[in-house]
Parts: structure tokens; sequence; C-alpha cells
């Protein structure tokens, strides 16, 4: 090649956010699902596969000691999880935050 060769690109550099496309894809699937769910005839109050242990799991107090409230806090948001759930997930992955996501979100 030669240093005469000069090439310019104009415009903005963008860097694709992997995570918020994923998000709104999730978001649309979920709009579409809702969409297709007919509500006409019963009240909006039931829980959805909630069971009664979940319940009582929500009930009981967890020691988050050793585990960081920024990655609660993170796992809490991208799991869409109670805190207890996010807590008792870090635990069970020993703080690993990505394991405890993927657990949460399987």
């Amino acid at each position: 090649m030669t240093p005469d060769f000069l090439c310019r690109v104009f415009g903005e550099a963008k860097i694709e956010d992997l995570n918020a496309s994923a998000q709104a894809a999730a978001a649309q699937q979920l709009a579409s699902q809702s969409a297709e769910h007919d509500h006409a005839g019963h009240s909006h109050d039931h829980k959805h596969g909630e069971t009664k242990e979940e319940e009582e799991d929500d009930a009981e107090e967890v020691d988050a000691e050793g585990i960081e409230d920024k990655d609660i806090e993170l796992v809490m948001t991208q799991a869409n999880v109670t805190r207890k759930k996010a807590i008792k997930a870090l635990k069970e992955n020993d703080n690993d935050i990505v394991n405890s996501i993927m657990a949460l979100s399987v």
C-alpha cells in the first residue's frame, strides 16, 4: 500500500449495545404476548405461575453478608427479581453475577 492512500469516514461512530437490543426484543415479545392474551371476563390481579413456595421464599430473611450491594442491584435489574432472590442466586453461584442472572432467567 502506498503512503498516498487516504480514507476519510464522515459521520458518527456508534457502538451496538447488545444488551439494549436484547431488552428491546424481550419487551416487544412481551407486548405481543400480552396482546394475544384476552383479559375480558376476569380480574387482572392474579399471578401467573407463582407458587406458594415462591411466596414463602420471599417471606424469609436472607443474609447479604459478603455480597456487594451493586452486585445485588445488578442481578435484580437484569433478572427482574426481588432482592432476596438475587441474594440467594448470588450465594448459590459463589457471587458470580453472570451465572446468577442466567440461573434466574431460565
